[in-house]
């Protein structure tokens, strides 16, 4: 029997559906994955059908926190979401989307399981904190038949270099466990201002995060027995030493370090602030830099400009998710940075 409504027909009433979970959503928790399941429905909503019992997992009760498995049976409530939140969503989304330029960056390595791409400077590694989108959603746009795409790792704005994307969960969760129980080489190229002195190879100092006034974050060395300090190893070789020159008209030479970094721990900011800390900061960082000598350098007379940071993710190992080959992937200096070390006389 059909419903009539104002002689219109009504839309048929939404009924409950079963999925079975694939293995790119393997290990996903259960309320996130039924947030992609149940676009447009909201949030609450969302957790009010997993807490009363109607979401259920090969027919048992679940809760948010569960993981849900390759092969699992999800049972879906019927829901039911208004024609306008649908088409505020869908309009939303689409402008979104028209707003997100595709880019598919350089590949340093591919394969079935993940990507690695040379990430520029100046670009976010994901959309949000006032960032409209970054590298993970420029990827995704011009991969468009791309089904899973996620970031391993982060990157700061300002660093270029390696960024590693998984492109099957279980690839993911793979590599991501590698990067905390530390399996991983990380290897940067920094340059610093001052002569790094060469036996001071090893930093070993606890790292405190807090925002300042205005909410923005920061980072800084704590005594060992701060109750909040996180402990930070930082690995430092040099690799050439040389100066400036004037940086700019009356100026006076100045001497800087070229520095192979490699992380032990992987800390926020963590090679800005323990570098910066021994009086040798990283030159273009505009949170703990010297910043006077950020500013000579960008309007160099005798020098290319260097109108970023000169932090560049070098070199990335890692054990392969599906085969443990143990991979070493190389990103190049960026131009600029490669023409700011040969005019530097280093």
């Amino acid at each position: 029997m059909k419903h009539i409504i104002g002689g219109n027909e009504a839309p048929p009433l939404p009924q409950a559906k079963t999925v079975v979970v694939s293995e790119d959503c393997a290990g996903q928790r259960l309320d996130n994955f039924l947030l992609r399941q149940l676009k447009g429905v909201p949030k609450t909503h969302v957790y009010r059908i997993i807490r009363s019992g109607e979401v259920r997992i090969n027919k048992g009760r679940v809760s948010a926190d569960s993981r849900v498995q390759s092969g699992d049976t999800v049972r879906l409530p019927p829901v039911r979401t208004s024609q306008r939140v649908a088409e505020k969503a869908l309009a939303m989304a689409n402008d979104a989307i028209a707003y997100i330029p595709q880019r598919d960056f350089s590949v340093l390595f591919e394969d079935d399981y993940l990507v690695a791409i040379d990430k520029p400077a100046g670009l976010a590694v994901h959309g949000g904190s006032g960032v409209s989108f970054g590298a993970i959603e420029q990827l995704r746009m011009a991969r468009p038949d791309a089904r899973f795409l996620e970031l391993v790792h982060r990157l700061d704005r300002d660093t270029s270099g390696i960024l590693l994307i998984a492109k099957k969960r279980s690839a993911l969760k793979h590599l991501q466990d590698q990067f905390r129980e530390r399996e991983t080489g990380k290897t940067y190229l920094a340059m610093v201002a001052g002569a790094w002195p060469a036996n001071k190879k090893v930093l070993d100092k606890h790292l405190h995060k807090y925002l300042l006034p205005d909410g923005e974050r920061r980072v800084k060395v704590v005594a060992n027995d701060h109750p909040d300090g996180m402990p930070s190893v930082t690995l430092v070789k040099v690799l050439r030493r040389g100066a400036t020159g004037p940086t700019t008209d009356g100026g006076t030479d100045g001497k800087v370090s070229l520095l192979e970094v490699t992380l032990k721990t992987g800390r926020t900011h963590q090679i800005r602030v323990h570098l910066a800390t021994e009086g040798h900061p990283i030159l273009g960082d505009d949170k703990y830099g010297d910043f006077e000598l950020n500013r000579a350098l960008s309007r160099s007379q005798k020098l290319p400009g260097l109108k970023r940071m000169f932090l560049h993710a070098w070199r990335l190992q890692f054990n392969h998710p599906v085969s443990s080959d143990r991979i070493e992937l190389l990103a190049p200096l960026p131009p600029e940075l490669e023409k700011f070390v040969h005019h530097a006389a280093l």
